[in-house]
């Protein structure tokens, strides 16, 4: 079962689309903000139709390999986004993409998995990472509340990615996995991100 994600603090400590160049959190901010309604009667309703394709969303089939399933295996339609390489992803805010190479790193690692339940109402929302290009981490998934997500939906972007900041174990935990690295003139931080940048 994975563990939902209900404040702020414990998607900051997931470390779900940390460090750069992966694009998670700005992925996540532009689903809130630009893919969910908040129905009068308090279900998240998806402002558009995910079967066509629309921002690359297509079907994620929950494919066991190795026993790994990412989600509960409940019999709900479920949809992937987050794929900068799919068709469709170039209509994405450029600052979800800004970060993509193509190239093989991490830029284009994260994704977002939705279920529809029989009223087209979203029945959870998941985050989640790759570990290849075909598999997800099971212990990497990862459902976001309704509320945290209504938390989101509520800050402006910079807000939202300051309170993302790791917190000075994480900075020291990246560090420690590649140690001796130092940023290229590329990798050198901006204003708006260099708290994710590996030091």
């Amino acid at each position: 079962m994975s563990m939902t994600l209900n404040e702020l603090a414990q998607l900051r400590d997931s470390g779900f689309g940390q460090p750069c160049p992966r694009h998670g959190l700005n992925l996540l901010y532009w689903f809130a903000k630009d893919c969910v309604d908040i129905d009068i009667d308090g279900h998240m309703v998806p402002k558009f139709s995910l079967k066509r394709g629309t921002y690359g969303f297509h079907p994620f089939y929950n494919r066991i390999d190795n026993n790994n399933t990412p989600l509960p295996n409940q019999n709900l339609p479920k949809y992937e986004v987050g794929n900068l390489s799919a068709p469709g992803a170039k209509k994405l805010p450029l600052h979800v993409r800004k970060k993509y190479t193509s190239r093989c790193n991490d830029s284009n690692k994260d994704r977002i998995i939705v279920c529809l339940n029989d009223d087209g109402y979203f029945d959870g929302v998941y985050v989640a990472e790759h570990t290849d290009q075909m598999g997800f981490s099971r212990s990497h998934t990862y459902r976001v509340s309704q509320g945290l997500l209504e938390i989101i939906k509520g800050l402006e972007r910079e807000e939202f990615l300051q309170q993302m900041k790791p917190t000075h174990h994480q900075r020291q935990s990246y560090h420690e996995v590649q140690p001796g690295v130092k940023p290229t003139h590329s990798e050198r931080p901006s204003e708006d991100d260099s708290w994710c940048i590996i030091l």
